[in-house]
């Protein structure tokens, strides 16, 4: 039994990066693939899908690398812990390393990226903060 999911899929993503690996793969949420779509838009990785499987369905994602083959994600960082919820209002919201990272939300209109959010003026839960 998972009980905390999304730190499930971070550790995977942190965990392909250390080895190299082109795609991962992890059982498929509402969440899990928005958190994927905003890494997406943002840059940090190349793309994603959702494989439709007969239990339960997988995200699959194909991991980024500069033309080094240095990671594009350096650090993925859970910032609310199912223990510990950590909420942001709009007005609270920073940027991360001065606009070169981002921080995961969920809102009431669904899974933004800090940036987004503080465009819309709208504030949630901090899921994450990725550099």
């Amino acid at each position: 039994m998972m009980t905390d999911p999304i730190a499930d899929m971070l550790t995977r993503i942190r965990n392909g990066n250390r080895t190299r690996k082109k795609r991962i793969t992890m059982p498929a949420s509402r969440i899990k693939v928005g958190i994927a779509q905003i890494l997406k838009d943002e840059g940090f990785i190349l793309d994603y899908g959702v494989e439709a499987a007969k239990p339960r369905s997988h995200l699959s994602i194909q991991l980024k690398y500069d033309q080094d083959g240095g990671t594009v994600i350096r650090s993925v960082e859970r910032v609310s812990k199912p223990g510990c919820r950590v909420y942001a209002g709009a007005g609270e919201l920073k940027p991360v390393l001065r606009g070169m990272g981002i921080q995961i939300l969920s809102t009431p209109r669904g899974i933004l990226s800090d940036r987004v959010a503080r465009a819309e003026r709208i504030g949630g839960e901090i899921l994450c903060k990725v550099t």
